[in-house]
């Protein structure tokens, strides 16, 4: 794997822990709305 490769995919892998992170706060906020919503 060329040095240009390496520096390509750890890119790709820090962008896709952020999109998992943003994710699993959206989903979270998804449940608190809903419990919220359900509870009125």
């Amino acid at each position: 794997m060329e040095a240009s490769e390496a520096a390509r995919l750890k890119a790709l892998e820090e962008e896709n822990a952020k999109l998992k992170r943003l994710l699993a706060d959206t989903m979270l906020d998804n449940v608190v709305l809903k419990d919220l919503l359900g509870k009125s």
